[in-house]
């Protein structure tokens, strides 16, 4: 069986959706649902089971020997998290228990580490998991500082011979698509945008405070969460491919790009407006993201990444504006 864990979340809903898509009836989700709508995210799966994540380690060890792989995806995300205790037990104490179980029963592991981990991009944008490598990386933040706390532990682990047998960690860059509706303020720009266009409104961007960015200016390397799912399927199909990997297009592309493709998708002109980036994450703002995906390359990943143009618009026709959004 597969286990995924943070399962009815954004990127976990989509790789069990794609999973239950090539036949897989073994899927099991472990996570959350709360008291909002992100059930929905699960709502058309057929699933072996559906756990809380204070039963995840009795669960595996009560299937011990049936465990094929577990796509670690669940994670405290917010980067606007200020309980660095919380993160701690979330983002570090929990995976570094999952990498021990996958070690020591034979299953396989992917989890999703993060592009938030280069900080503000001076050290580059390079997934190299040395220990000098690692240690040039100054993240903003604490859900930054988390995931690349866990990708040293596994620089640790990995020197120390203590792996599970296929191991890779996934550095996702600016990811949009559907089943992200759950995440309030933490979504893509992407519904954000239709939200107010379909309103009646202009696009609103935040104005740039940085002398070589115009506003709207501001560049990320947005990524189609299938094209994030297609990696993770390539890693199952592929046991000997691991290792720590930037999962982003290589391909930075602006605000008001990302903005000027959701009016598109809608058949309609662009009307941006733009405002103070608020003063809270002024300081912290990143102003360029592009990952380096020459490592997966050389790996093996041969699958081209969606244009944003194209991925846009596949969210904004066949989700968004759908009576149904959820994949």
């Amino acid at each position: 069986m597969i286990v995924v864990t943070g399962g009815a979340g954004f990127i976990g809903s989509n790789l069990a959706a794609a999973l239950e898509g090539r036949g897989r009836r073994d899927i099991v989700v472990c996570d959350w649902l709360g008291r909002d709508d992100k059930w929905r995210n699960i709502a058309k799966r057929d699933l072996l089971d559906l756990i809380a994540p204070e039963r995840l380690f009795e669960f595996l060890d009560g299937n011990r020997g049936r465990i094929e792989a577990i796509f670690h995806m669940g994670a405290i995300s917010a980067t606007t998290e200020t309980d660095a205790d919380l993160i701690v037990r979330t983002n570090i104490d929990l995976p570094q228990r999952l990498w021990l179980w996958c070690a020591g029963n034979g299953a396989r592991l992917v989890y999703a580490s993060s592009a938030a981990t280069y900080g503000d991009g001076a050290a580059g944008f390079l997934d190299d998991d040395s220990d000098s490598g690692l240690a040039r990386l100054r993240p903003l933040n604490a859900y930054g500082w988390s995931k690349l706390a866990f990708d040293r532990r596994v620089a640790r682990f990995v020197r120390e011979g203590v792996t599970p047998p296929q191991w890779a960690g996934l550095r996702f860059f600016n990811v949009y698509g559907p089943n992200e509706y759950h995440k309030g303020g933490q979504m893509s720009v992407v519904p954000q945008i239709h939200r107010r266009v379909a309103a009646g409104e202009p696009a609103r961007l935040f104005r740039s405070h940085h002398r070589d960015y115009a506003d709207g200016g501001q560049l990320r390397d947005f990524i189609d969460v299938e094209d994030c799912v297609q990696v993770m399927l390539w890693l199952l199909d592929n046991p000997a491919a691991g290792g720590l990997f930037n999962c982003g297009t290589g391909s930075a592309r602006s605000f008001k790009d990302l903005a000027t493709a959701v009016f598109s998708a809608l058949g309609r002109a662009p009307e941006i407006e733009y405002v103070d980036t608020p003063e809270a994450i002024r300081a912290k703002y990143q102003y360029f993201t592009q990952a380096e995906s020459g490592k997966l390359r050389q790996a093996g990943y041969d699958r081209q990444f969606t244009s944003l143009e194209a991925g846009v618009t596949r969210y904004v026709r066949d989700f968004l504006e759908s009576d149904d959004p959820y994949r």
